[in-house]
């Protein structure tokens, strides 16, 4: 009898998305001149823009994921209990399993968790050192009287430059600093993957070599996870010593480098709300649950239902499947080779939730101070119905309250962030193409400047004017 020999073929060219559609929901198509209006009467703040209106909103992956079946039938479970209820039980479990540490405090966000962290940790004047620091962790730690201090590693200066992991810290300036001002730092906080740096990935080996440093110096070192997961698909896939573990085996390896981690739950969760704290110390648990009962509520719940808690531990475990992985970051490597193509200029490698396109090289005629990558947003919003997020002197630059002065971001960029299980590789296309048929004209684009800010976050509520 013959034997049966399985056909080899290629490897496919096309991404496919490793889920099936079980629900849809209308996206806005309006035309240009109603999206015109609509930015004028939004000041030309693309986060005052009504959702029906936004044809693509890559404006964040937080909260905006496509929840599973799974995880909309563990939410019917959802015990409702003030205090002790078990979805918390079960959601503790999750993180636990994960994470190896002792206390589990749920909240209603990320930002909530920064929030906790910084007021039970931080004396008045302390310095919290970063790979860099997110606009709400920077604005929670001037918040609690702290001051951010980022190191990112040098390859990150330059957008062009290829490298496995830009979102790594600089360890040489770490130590560096330690050895002269420790008595001044509160503790160091790694984000992974690295957000402001155009979602770049950390390596575990500048996890491992910070998290000594740290040690050495007598200094906590915690960990952000939002996007753990991405963060650890890439340090199985970009470091060698990694490519025979599994990604839940690398993600609880970074765990075990920390004393504790944040984490917005709507990012590598897929959940549309959440956050918790893990955290090892007994004395700093003890005063992060004494704070949340004012503002969080009971700590067995964090400002959460039991529903919520229900869905984010099946997310954390629905986030580990390597098929899914591949396919979020192929597909956001795609996005970007796209755009590329179609003559902007882009942060590389690319990251693992997000396009970030460098704006200052992308409109060289723009200057820093009228805010090359609110230009580009704007027009990506008026031309092809895409809302997306400055990450420039927007977000990042500050103006002086005394002296009125502006002072710019050291990048001018544009973030795609793309929401979990939410488009399809045709939606991708289509953005491709209008993109590619937008770039001739990004020369003709106008500058902005401000006609209101906020002092803290002034990106969420400024309104700006053409000039």
């Amino acid at each position: 009898m013959k034997t049966h020999r399985p056909i080899q073929l290629p490897t496919p060219k096309t991404i496919i998305e490793p889920f099936r559609i079980k629900m849809i929901e209308p996206i806005g198509m309006l035309r240009p001149e109603e999206r015109v209006r609509l930015l004028a009467e939004a000041g030309y703040n693309v986060f005052k823009l009504p959702a029906e209106a936004v044809t693509f909103d890559l404006l964040t992956d937080s909260g905006t994921s496509a929840m599973s079946a799974q995880q909309w039938s563990a939410m019917m479970a959802g015990d409702e209990s003030y205090a002790g209820a078990k979805s918390f039980y079960n959601f503790e479990r999750a993180v636990k399993d994960l994470t190896g540490m002792r206390h589990v405090i749920p909240t209603h966000q990320g930002r909530a968790a920064e929030s906790l962290l910084m007021k039970a940790m931080l004396k008045p004047g302390q310095i919290v050192i970063g790979n860099t620091h997110f606009d709400t962790t920077r604005a929670n730690i001037e918040s609690a009287g702290g001051i951010a201090k980022d190191m990112p590693c040098k390859a990150a200066a330059d957008s062009g430059v290829i490298d496995p992991f830009k979102g790594n810290i600089n360890t040489e300036e770490l130590d560096s600093y330690l050895k002269e001002n420790k008595s001044k730092v509160g503790f160091v906080i790694m984000t992974v993957t690295n957000n402001s740096l155009a979602g770049q990935p950390v390596a575990m080996g500048n996890l491992r070599a910070a998290k000594e440093i740290a040690k050495k110096h007598g200094i906590p070192f915690f960990l952000d996870v939002a996007r753990f997961a991405e963060n650890s698909y890439f340090i199985k896939t970009r470091e060698a010593d990694y490519s025979q573990k599994t990604v839940k085996e690398i993600a609880q390896e970074m765990f075990s480098l920390a004393d504790g981690a944040l984490m917005s739950s709507k990012k590598d969760a897929f959940g549309n709300i959440g956050g918790f704290l893990a955290l090892n110390n007994n004395e700093v648990a003890e005063a992060v649950r004494t704070l949340m009962v004012i503002t969080e509520g009971f700590p067995t719940y964090g400002g959460l239902a039991g529903r919520d808690l229900e869905a984010l531990a099946v997310g954390l475990e629905e986030v580990l499947d390597e098929n899914y992985l591949a396919y979020r970051i192929r597909s956001i490597q795609y996005f970007g080779e796209g755009i590329e193509a179609a003559g902007l200029k882009i942060v590389k490698p690319l990251g693992g939730h997000a396009v970030y396109i460098d704006a200052g090289k992308t409109l060289p005629h723009i200057p820093a101070l009228k805010f090359p990558g609110q230009a580009l947003s704007v027009a990506l919003y008026e031309h092809i119905g895409i809302r997306c997020c400055e990450v420039g002197s927007v977000m990042l630059g500050h103006r002086d309250a005394k002296t009125g002065v502006e002072h710019p971001a050291p990048v001018e960029q544009v973030r795609l962030a793309i929401p979990r299980r939410v488009y399809t590789q045709s939606h991708v296309d289509y953005m491709i193409e209008m993109i590619g048929y937008l770039a001739p004209y990004l020369g003709d684009l106008p500058g902005y400047e401000f006609e209101y800010q906020a002092p803290m976050l002034r990106h969420f509520s400024a309104r700006f004017r053409r000039c």
